[in-house]
């Protein structure tokens, strides 16, 4: 019966050993390299997405009821250019509730930039179709109605930094129960109190709901 070499078993030929340190090396490098396309990839199609909005936006100062201002918005622009702070935006990709696409229409994303309530309301004056109507005066806008999260909101450990900035005087710290008032006879909803809040803090507390969802 053959024998195997003396020591064959603990002595394994040089070559097989080399042959089968570079098999391995070949394939580990095989998959870093997948692995690194893969992630790659998927950076390039996260990068790709087209950005996320909050949905919760509003209209700029004087707009009919929604669906009068739809009908009568052009999408012309004229409003966005005529914001002295660029706090009009154009709303992209909107459509009608049957489903069909619409033109671009301007809102205000009051935790980016607010509507600071102009004296004389360039916007309106700019909207040639009177989808925004002229208003009275500032208590005469209604965006929306500010609406405080008690639960996160910051005031009870001192901070009413949203109060003293508010153009309507419809904020109110109450010191007995530390916590931030809203007068909704005086918001207009012009999201000045948003916005400083999400500057301050890490959480927003107060929230502009808007005056087309039946505000």
């Amino acid at each position: 019966m053959a024998q195997s070499p003396p020591g064959g078993s603990k002595h394994p030929e040089p070559s097989y050993g080399r042959r089968n340190f570079l098999k391995q090396s070949v394939v580990s490098l095989g998959v870093t390299v997948h692995e690194y396309v893969k992630h790659r990839d998927a950076e390039d199609v996260q990068e790709e997405q087209p950005e996320k909005r909050r949905t919760d936006w509003l209209r700029p100062p004087g707009a009919l009821e929604e669906a009068r201002f739809l009908e009568s918005c052009t999408g012309c622009g004229e409003c966005v250019d005529a914001c002295p702070h660029d706090s009009i935006r154009v709303l992209k990709d909107h459509h009608d509730s049957d489903g069909s696409e619409r033109r671009e229409t301007p809102v205000i994303y009051p935790d980016e930039r607010p509507c600071y309530l102009c004296e004389d309301f360039p916007c309106i004056d700019a909207c040639e179709p009177e989808a925004l109507r002229p208003v009275g005066n500032v208590g005469d806008v209604n965006m929306g109605l500010a609406v405080v999260s008690q639960r996160i909101c910051t005031a009870g450990q001192g901070c009413n930094a949203c109060v003293a900035p508010c153009p309507t005087q419809a904020l109110e710290m109450d010191f007995t129960s530390l916590a931030i008032r809203v007068e909704a006879a005086r918001c207009v909803g012009c999201g000045v109190c948003e916005h400083i809040c999400q500057t301050v803090n890490d959480h927003v507390a107060i929230r502009v709901v808007p005056a087309r969802l039946g505000v």
